[in-house]
């Protein structure tokens, strides 16, 4: 009987092990999943290096208000791409680091937008003109 016991000891231990291991190693996932149950809601989440938001505006207006926000930063725009549903924009920092500010379409009144900041991210300046966007629209 306490060899059983044992076992089952030790393989929760190690299940629990193991799971701790992949959380601590995919983080993200985890962030990712709960962003994905609430994506309708306007949340804001930020996986792997990218900022990705829902604004509960028009199209139009939150396309504006990001590039009013790429002009109030004093960022260099180098691209503009625009169509009825989807813009993007890029831009460079002072830093000479890549912007870039993906809009699309999601409904009357809800637009996703999705903002990098040089190639691997970065979480504080995404934010920041996150909300600039927000303001604005």
């Amino acid at each position: 009987m306490r060899t059983k016991t044992r076992r089952r000891i030790q393989r929760l231990l190690a299940a629990a092990i193991l799971a701790a291991a992949m959380t601590a190693a995919s983080g993200c996932f985890l962030v990712a999943v709960g962003a994905a149950g609430a994506a309708g809601a306007g949340t804001v989440a930020y996986v792997r290096g990218e900022l990705d938001a829902s604004v509960g505006s028009p199209y139009d207006r939150v396309v504006s208000a990001s590039d009013a926000a790429v002009g109030q930063l004093l960022f260099v725009k180098t691209r503009e791409s625009r169509d009825a549903l989807d813009t993007v924009f890029e831009a460079r920092t002072a830093e000479d680091k890549k912007v870039t500010i993906k809009v699309s379409k999601e409904g009357d009144n809800l637009c996703r937008v999705e903002i990098r900041v040089g190639f691997f991210g970065d979480e504080a300046k995404s934010r920041a003109i996150f909300e600039k966007i927000r303001a604005g629209a």
